[in-house]
């Protein structure tokens, strides 16, 4: 060998330590990496670095193991595909958490696929431009393995024996890791807790970190969690009163009060016993606890307009704060001369839309996880007793649904599911030929459409009443109809739902976007006008109740709520990604309308209403069966105590507001406690919040109201 020959192959030689180490420390150094920019990034809390620093170290070495035991080009080649993937990974997560709301774990890939993204072309497109920086900064390390991965690390094939001895190195962070999560965290939601769930994945990312999320992801796609809920129902049906006055009132200076049943709003249903009837511990669960809760009672609003037809609304993007007397005088009219709801709140949930319907149509909240509620309930044909479409359904309604936007969220097999006629565009031939076979599915007919044959986009809502209206409102029978409308969809450029508005928002003195907003709220506002109109003329107006909620507000644009309302509600930012502890909650006050012509005065409501309020009181005022103590929402127009839950896990009820961040209660105005009635309240608060949240996917993965009432029920 030449002198020049023995140099090298010493240098060679010398590098081999090196190389060797930095073949094993690639993965867990990328993969921390990746955790610690997601995290200065997306501006979560590093407190938690111990944890997903020892994960990352283990799913590091994991990774490893594959990249060694092979001849040295497949050796690299597997280092640079992998390192490329689990860098794009990363990527996929911010950009879809920036643009969705919600990180996507594998689960949900298909229904993040399913999801038409052109709707949300101007976004995807705006949100990846400016993410540019953060997408150079996380490929970095895996462009630079792509590019001096060979000179660098070497790629030379190690014995399996060795890559044995990495990947029980693996195992063995794996085991400090399941250590490091049992140490004594604080707060409300702990490592350890959230180790054993498959829901909050967003403190799931930050407490665990991106990897642990998926990870635990793929697991639960294969083993389902157990159940992390106790049996602990005490305390619960102390809570079923509020004793303030915060319930409705409208006149009460007669005379002579007529005498009202305030009997329970229950069924016919021996819960205990169905209790002691099944060996699922879920469905055991689900019906202790029930059983524990305090019915809400019937009261002077029951029955109020029984056999009236309804018209639902769930408002695309909506927020109050755009309501004006003279720009939108119809919803004005509405929001003030119905039922006068104070202190309604929109919360944001998971899949944002879908988590709205799912609040608004079941009276729960939606799984803050995989699988999204509503979707799933398609899936499996779960049975929804107590939708609205199945409770009228089963009084002889002609019950019909409408959306003017193709098919997202599946809504093709979970709104027949519901119990709706269900008709919205781009059904495939083959969908609708089984679906029309079973008399649940119409395409909608009639919308706006380009010279391709495409769909117009956004669609206007007020087009959508008039292409639908004729179908139901000379029926002899009583009807219930549903829409779910687009109009309101951001982002809120200068679009063909702007237009008509245009001259009229732009003499307004706000932004452009907040201008564009209000329009879409014009429009909403027309469509309202015309239903209201052709009810009028078809002598149905005064025998109709018409009910609209948001499905959330416009998370994208805080600055046009801030705008609107005069206020500070907090950056855009922490709303896109549900940081709830910087935000001011206000910023989901919004208006719920419940009015009919009928009324002759408006009736104020001021106890702290939700979403999932709005099934049970329509179930109520609509004089129907049902049982007040399936649903976690309550009759809003009872003496039952308000609650609205968040997201967070923060809350608000009529006695005041709980900081899950802060881990402190706010009382309201007025209220009084001791420290001792205030710690107890917050407990058993706290415990009912974590009960009506986490009840949700037990009903649906159990069936839970099929076991009840039977499917021919």
């Amino acid at each position: 060998m030449s002198y020049h020959g023995k140099r090298a192959y010493g240098r060679n030689r010398e590098m081999e330590p090196f190389q060797t180490l930095g073949r094993v420390l690639l993965f867990p150094l990328l993969i921390l990496y990746l955790e610690l920019v997601l995290h200065i990034y997306m501006k979560l809390s590093l407190s938690y670095l111990p944890v997903y620093l020892v994960f990352s170290v283990a799913g590091g070495l994991f990774c490893a193991v594959f990249t060694l035991p092979w001849h040295r080009r497949a050796n690299g080649i597997v280092t640079r595909v992998l390192a490329v993937l689990i860098s794009l990974v990363y990527i996929v997560e911010i950009i879809a958490k920036k643009i969705l709301q919600s990180y996507y774990p594998f689960s949900t890939l298909g229904l993040a696929a399913g999801n038409r993204l052109t709707d949300y072309s101007e976004v995807v497109v705006s949100t990846i431009l400016s993410s540019i920086p953060i997408i150079l900064l996380v490929m970095l390390p895996s462009v630079l393995i792509c590019v001096l991965g060979g000179r660098v690390l070497g790629f030379e094939r190690f014995d399996i024996r060795f890559a044995g001895l990495v990947l029980a190195a693996a195992v063995v962070f794996h085991v400090a890791g399941l250590g490091v999560i049992h140490l004594p965290w604080k707060g409300d939601l702990t490592p350890k807790q959230l180790y054993q769930v498959d829901t909050n994945l967003d403190d799931q990312v930050e407490q665990l970190g991106m990897w642990t999320m998926l990870r635990l992801d793929l697991k639960h796609m294969v083993i389902k969690p157990s159940r992390s809920l106790d049996a602990d129902f005490s305390g619960l049906g102390d809570l079923g009163g509020s004793g303030s006055s915060s319930s409705a009132g409208g006149d009460t200076s007669q005379e002579e009060q007529p005498v009202i049943d305030t009997s329970p709003n229950v069924m016919d249903v021996d819960l205990a016993q169905l209790a002691q009837n099944t060996d699922n511990s879920d469905i055991q669960w689900l019906c202790n606890y029930f059983n524990s809760v305090t019915p809400t009672k019937k009261n002077e609003y029951t029955g109020m307009f029984e056999g009236y037809n309804v018209i639902f609304f769930t408002l695309e993007g909506f927020s109050s704060y755009a309501i004006d007397p003279e720009l939108t005088p119809t919803l004005y009219k509405m929001v003030n001369e119905g039922f006068v709801f104070h202190n309604f709140y929109t919360p944001l949930h998971f899949t944002s839309t879908s988590g709205g319907e799912c609040q608004n149509l079941l009276g729960l909240y939606p799984k803050n996880g995989n699988p999204a509620t509503v979707p799933h309930t398609g899936e499996l044909g779960t049975n929804l007793y107590f939708s609205l479409a199945q409770q009228l359904g089963r009084e002889g309604y002609l019950v019909q649904g409408y959306h003017a936007n193709s098919n997202m969220y599946d809504r093709d097999l979970s709104h027949p599911n519901l119990g709706y006629d269900w008709h919205q565009f781009g059904v495939s031939q083959e969908e609708q030929e089984a679906e029309r076979a079973r008399g649940k599915l119409t395409e909608f007919d009639g919308l706006e459409l380009n010279d391709s044959g495409k769909l117009l986009w956004p669609q206007r809502d007020s087009y959508a009443i008039e292409a639908s209206i004729d179908n139901y409102v000379n029926s002899d029978q009583p009807f219930h109809v549903y829409y779910l409308t687009i109009s309101g969809h951001m982002p809120y450029s200068d679009n063909r739902i702007v237009s008509p508005y245009r001259d009229i928002v732009r003499a307004l003195p706000y932004s452009e976007t907040t201008q564009n907003y209000i329009a879409t709220a014009m429009e909403v506002d027309k469509a309202m006008e015309t239903l209201i109109e052709k009810l009028d003329q078809a002598g149905k107006l005064d025998n109709t109740l018409i009910v609209a909620a948001p499905d959330h507000i416009p998370y994208f644009d805080v600055a046009t709520l801030e705008e609107l309302a005069g206020q500070k509600f907090g950056s855009s930012d922490d709303l896109e990604y549900l940081k709830e502890g910087s935000l001011n909650f206000e910023v989901y006050k919004n208006s719920l309308i419940m009015w009919s012509a009928s009324m002759e005065e408006p009736v104020q409501v001021n106890k702290v209403v939700g979403q999932v309020d709005i099934l049970p009181t329509l179930s109520n005022l609509l004089g129907l069966e049902y049982d007040s103590r399936m649903m976690a929402g309550k009759d809003a127009l009872s003496d039952s105590e308000g609650l609205v839950i968040f997201s967070s896990q923060c809350w608000k009820s009529d006695r005041g507001f709980y900081n899950r961040y802060t881990r402190e209660f706010t009382p309201a105005a007025g209220v009084t406690m001791t420290a001792e009635e205030q710690e107890s309240y917050v407990s058993t608060m706290k415990k009912l919040v974590q009960y009506q949240l986490e009840c949700t996917n037990m009903i649906v993965e159990n069936d839970f109201y099929n076991y009840v009432f039977g499917s021919g029920s």
